[in-house]
């Protein structure tokens, strides 16, 4: 942005009364008179503008304002369901990183972690393949959101610095939760895979059974006696 200079008023104002106030006090009829007026409102011209000095200019004052930081715009997918998915993957993301950075405890935080690291690879693959999406439904609908509320339950309590019954029993209902919560989520990101492996597995069976039909494979891979003079040469690929 460009810098525009504003002009201090005030010392033209100071000029303006200093010869209002002589005309009204002084003979204004001789030229020397007009003179010393003329050189009094230099001076209180002067002195009125280094006074005003600092007063600024509106481009430097604009530029000073601490501007908003703007965050960046997320990009739309084209489908309002994986757009929703994805957004709210990535705050639960910021939630985990921030719970992490909060807790002390060693043991729960490598589960945030290692949840941490799932749940991307969830988003990922839904990402890569959106028809996915269904599948993780019941997971981004409760399982996720009631893990990130015990884990902000446990870190408001263990911050507490107090040891009492209520507090200390449901600390070691959420660590004793977490271990099973991890593994819940690992097989959430393993079944998004189901279809793929068995596409893989049928592709296999018939790949095999094509092979050993046109003699491809096991035992018919290997050639009898080739040599004329009868030497029982057998070649194995």
């Amino acid at each position: 942005m460009e810098t525009s200079v504003r002009k201090p008023v005030a010392p033209f104002y100071a000029v303006a009364v200093v010869w209002l106030v002589c005309g009204l006090l002084l003979p204004l009829y001789a030229p020397l008179h007009y003179v010393l007026v003329a050189a009094a409102s230099v001076g209180v011209f002067a002195l009125t503008s280094a006074l005003c000095k600092n007063a600024g200019t509106i481009g430097d004052t604009e530029q000073a304002a601490p501007k908003a930081e703007e965050k960046p715009k997320e990009e739309s997918t084209g489908n309002p369901g994986l757009d929703k998915m994805l957004k709210d993957g990535r705050l639960a993301i910021q939630e985990m990183k921030r719970l992490d950075d909060n807790i002390a405890d060693p043991g729960i935080s490598a589960d945030i972690v290692r949840l941490e690291q799932v749940c991307q690879k969830i988003f990922d693959e839904v990402k890569r393949d959106p028809k996915k999406l269904p599948q993780i439904r019941r997971f981004m609908d409760y399982y996720l959101p009631t893990t990130l509320k015990l884990l902000n339950s446990y870190d408001r309590m263990s911050g507490t610095g107090v040891s009492g019954e209520n507090i200390d029993s449901t600390l070691a209902k959420v660590e004793g939760m977490m271990r099973t919560v991890v593994a819940a989520f690992e097989k959430q990101l393993d079944s998004l895979y189901g279809a793929e492996a068995l596409d893989i597995s049928t592709d296999i069976t018939v790949l095999e059974t094509m092979m050993a039909r046109e003699g491809l494979a096991g035992d018919q891979m290997k050639a009898g006696p080739t040599a004329k003079d009868g030497t029982d040469i057998k070649l194995e690929l």
